[in-house]
């Protein structure tokens, strides 16, 4: 799995936003995932939160401190 370049180059919006959901989403896949799991996606937990942010597989909001 290869990270979306084209979706991130084409993304309008705030890109903090969208780079911090997908860094957030990582974390949860790594944390739940199984070794098994993970080695079916090449241990690449990055693209493949990267590709649910910006497929709309998880949605995300910012919440303000």
């Amino acid at each position: 799995m290869i990270f979306p370049l084209k979706d991130l180059i084409e993304y309008g919006s705030n890109m903090y936003e969208i780079t911090t959901a997908a860094s957030k989403r990582a974390f949860q896949l790594s944390t739940v995932l199984e070794k098994e799991e993970k080695e079916d996606f090449d241990g690449k937990m990055v693209a493949l939160a990267a590709q649910q942010v910006f497929t709309q597989e998880v949605m995300f909001r910012m919440e303000s401190e």
